[in-house]
């Protein structure tokens, strides 16, 4: 169950993450670029409202290591909708090299566990 809610959370926080670092381009472009930051500031703090916490209850069962690696894979995961459904941009083949990839990095921060 921690496991659990630690993805889930994670997930949320990168929902807003990418929001905060990548929306402002398809929506704030004409605006100053203070206004760009300001708003993304107020996105990434309800990121770190999520992220802050599912690290917090990560720790009871994962290590660092096992967190990080967790972050980056659902980091990807969540990008890619992202970037072909929000931020319109062609799905590429290098997205699944990198899921490749990733698997691999999961394969060996897990298995030491």
């Amino acid at each position: 169950m921690v496991a659990l809610k630690t993805v889930l959370l994670l997930s949320t926080s990168n929902v807003f993450m990418l929001f905060a670092w990548y929306g402002h381009l398809r929506t704030l472009g004409a605006k100053p670029v203070y206004v760009a930051v300001l708003v993304s500031w107020g996105i990434a703090l309800l990121e770190y409202m999520f992220q802050v916490p599912a690290n917090r209850l990560g720790a009871t069962v994962f290590n660092l290591g096992q967190l990080k690696i967790m972050q980056e894979v659902i980091t990807l995961a969540v990008f890619i909708p992202f970037s072909v459904l929000y931020m319109k941009q062609p799905l590429k083949t290098g997205y699944l090299w990198a899921a490749l990839c990733m698997c691999g990095a999961v394969y060996f921060v897990f298995r030491e566990a």
